[in-house]
C-alpha cells in the first residue's frame, strides 16, 4: 500500500511540474519588436558576464540562440552595453529564458 500512494504521489508530482512548463511558456510565431540590449549592464539582471537580452512585455530574459557579440561591438556607443536597440524576433519563453529562432536587429536612427 505504501509503494502504490508513493508512485502516486510521484506521477501527481510529475504531472504538475510539466503543467508549470507549459504555463511558463509563450511562442512568438510572428516576428515582434522587442528591446535589446546587455542584460547586465541596461536591464540590471544578474549575470556573470555582459549577455545579451531582450525585454518582452515589460519582463527581461536571457537570449539562446544568438549571443550579445554577434551584433557588433557591445561596447561601442551604440553597442549593446551602453544603448538599449530594438530588434525584431520570433521564437519562445521558455522559464526565464528568451530562446530566438531569428533575432534581426533593427538600424539606429
Amino acid at each position: 500500500m505504501k509503494k502504490l500512494v508513493f508512485l502516486v504521489l510521484l506521477f501527481a508530482g510529475i504531472t504538475m511540474q510539466a503543467q508549470d512548463k507549459k504555463q511558463n511558456s509563450k511562442k512568438i510565431e510572428t516576428p515582434q519588436i522587442v528591446e535589446a540590449s546587455c542584460g547586465e549592464c541596461q536591464f540590471g539582471m544578474k549575470g556573470k558576464s555582459c549577455d545579451l537580452a531582450v525585454r518582452i512585455d515589460g519582463k527581461s530574459y536571457f537570449v539562446d540562440g544568438t549571443t550579445i557579440h554577434d551584433h557588433g561591438d557591445a561596447h561601442a556607443e551604440d553597442g549593446f552595453c551602453n544603448a538599449v536597440r530594438k530588434a525584431s524576433v520570433t521564437g519562445e519563453i521558455v522559464g526565464d529564458r528568451f530562446k530566438a529562432t531569428s533575432f534581426t536587429l533593427i538600424a539606429a536612427k
